[in-house]
């Protein structure tokens, strides 16, 4: 059987702009990752463990953006607009389609 590799949040098909996507964007807000860090070539378990740091350090905030402090809820938007705007430069569309 051969193993699946995370093919890096810069490589992924619509800008990152998927659940992986998110644990890697949300460790670079948190801090658990630099963001130069794109993860490439990880395999499953080193993804499982970056969603279970990136979970415990959304609990105190409800997994809520607008409970984040000033501090990381600006960091938030920053990281998160620019990849919208990289991922709708791409060809992304947030529109949920009939087969979503």
């Amino acid at each position: 059987m051969t193993q699946q590799l995370y093919v890096g949040i810069d490589k992924e098909e619509n800008g990152g702009m998927t659940h992986l996507g998110r644990i890697v964007r949300d460790a670079w807000v948190f801090g658990i990752l630099p963001e130069s860090e794109k993860c490439n070539g990880w395999d499953a378990a080193q993804m499982q463990n970056l969603y279970e740091k990136v979970h415990a350090a959304w609990e105190p905030y409800a997994h809520l953006p607008s409970r984040l402090p000033d501090d990381l809820r600006q960091r938030h938007a920053e990281i998160y607009t620019q990849a919208i705007a990289t991922a709708k430069s791409k060809g992304w569309d947030a529109e949920l389609q009939d087969d979503d």
